[in-house]
């Protein structure tokens, strides 16, 4: 896994997203801008400032004030892949990859402890004055379809086996809440947080214990691990560092470690403008997520600043890169969606449209851990990657200020992503999949 000390590795940067977050938009005043651009010596790298890096760098500095740590990012913190999202801080979520929770049920009791300690971070912060539209109102898996239905049936009995609270929402209950009669049926299941994912991550920077400085729009462009420091070039600097912990999700194949193991997939998302009070009226009692029964089928959210926003479509990102046309494309169909639910409303159209990383791996495996002597990193989040992301940060920062926890030996046992078939083959069917299960997933689209 580990590359060798005394190897230069030229690392492939991010691409350069072709649109911008519409969440990062509505975000308000942005972060001040200051690419890195004169040579740094520190304690600490923090490579990546999303969920797992923000709160990486967060916690790293609570535990060792007197370090000096460094947090970089290739792009704008919250116009990243993590400001991308839809913003559901999941406590439990669907396993994408098994029929429900009964087949692994320590392991999912043991996601449930891992994501719990992530949602009590972030409230940690919010709680300390980091505003992001903090709501509590758990989610809404929601059934457009008879086989929707049955979906939530077979849901509600993994939940049974797991001791969770939830409680079934009809038609009439549904149509209150979202102001749509697309949806036939409703399971309500606590302990979701959602929250404006852009807002939360530039104002979490602000929050940044005085020891951490930022750096955005500073690509890292090669490493070269070793004794006294780890070297990094950027564009316009060197950065060394006594320990780095790189938490750049699939990117994190590039500095040299788990090669060819991670899987890009992008899923795409439309915003609308805000919406006037005669046009809330047809869009429910308030704010709400609501999470389709197929997970093809379309994440819809009702936002604090009244917008509506619509998620699905998922494409393989081939050398992890997506394109204008493939934005607009998805964006056409999320027109589509908005269609079927808000026909009254529909002719607005979207006032932004984005889509954003999602990395996987060919067995689910993720990385996390310490990866080379003072390296240590976490990627391949395999999705819902809010409240499990942030726990996944914090809990490297104490793995590598020496500490130990529950959620350190839980990840600690998690297995390590396999390489990846070829491209080709992998393309290929992801293509065949998503394009299948796009279509079966029918009217919940």
């Amino acid at each position: 896994m580990a590359s060798s000390s005394d190897k230069r590795i030229e690392v492939t940067p991010p691409q350069v997203e072709p649109t911008d977050s519409g969440w990062y938009l509505a975000s308000g005043l942005e972060l001040p801008l200051n690419p890195l651009t004169a040579n740094v010596t520190c304690d600490c790298l923090v490579i990546g400032a999303g969920w797992m890096g923000l709160h990486a760098a967060r916690r790293y500095a609570e535990l060792n004030p007197n370090a000096q740590v460094l947090l970089v990012d290739a792009g704008r913190i919250g116009n990243n892949a993590s400001g991308r999202c839809m913003g559901f801080a999941i406590d439990l979520a669907h396993n994408p990859r098994k029929r429900d929770f009964v087949e692994d049920l320590q392991g999912n009791r043991e996601e449930l402890h891992v994501n719990l300690e992530g949602t009590a971070y972030m409230k940690s912060a919010v709680e300390a004055g980091v505003d992001c539209d903090w709501d509590p109102q758990g989610k809404y898996h929601s059934a457009a379809t008879e086989k929707g239905v049955a979906d939530l049936v077979h849901f509600s009995k993994a939940l049974d086996v797991m001791g969770q609270k939830y409680s079934w929402v009809d038609a009439e209950g549904m149509r209150a809440l979202t102001g749509s009669k697309h949806y036939i049926k409703g399971l309500h299941h606590p302990g979701t947080v959602l929250l404006q994912p852009a807002k939360y991550l530039m104002n979490a920077a602000r929050a940044l214990p005085k020891n951490v400085k930022i750096h955005e729009n500073t690509v890292i462009t090669s490493a070269k691990f070793g004794k006294p420091h780890h070297v990094f070039e950027t564009r316009n600097a060197v950065i060394k560092a006594r320990k780095v912990i790189i938490c750049a999700s699939g990117y994190l194949t590039n500095f040299g470690f788990y090669k060819n193991s991670a899987i890009p997939v992008y899923t795409f998302a439309s915003m609308t403008r805000q919406l006037s009070e005669k046009e809330l009226a047809g869009c429910g009692s308030g704010p709400f997520g609501l999470i389709p029964a197929n997970s093809f089928g379309t994440t819809v959210r009702r936002t604090n600043d009244n917008r509506l926003i619509f998620r699905n479509v998922y494409s393989y990102a081939k050398k992890f890169k997506t394109t204008t046309d493939d934005v607009h494309q998805a964006s056409l169909q999320q027109q589509v969606s908005f269609d079927r639910r808000y026909p009254e409303l529909a002719s607005m159209g979207f006032q932004s449209s984005w889509g954003g990383l999602l990395t996987l791996s060919q067995n689910g495996g993720m990385i996390w851990g310490e990866l080379a002597e003072n390296v240590y990193g976490t990627g391949i989040c395999n999705g819902t990657g809010v409240s499990r992301g942030t726990a996944f940060g914090k809990a490297l920062a104490e793995l590598a200020s020496g500490m130990n926890s529950t959620t350190i030996e839980i990840l600690k046992r998690r297995k390590a992503p396999s390489r990846a078939y070829p491209e080709i083959i992998t393309s290929l069917g992801v293509k065949f999949v998503t394009g299948r299960r796009f279509k079966e997933a029918g009217q919940e689209i």
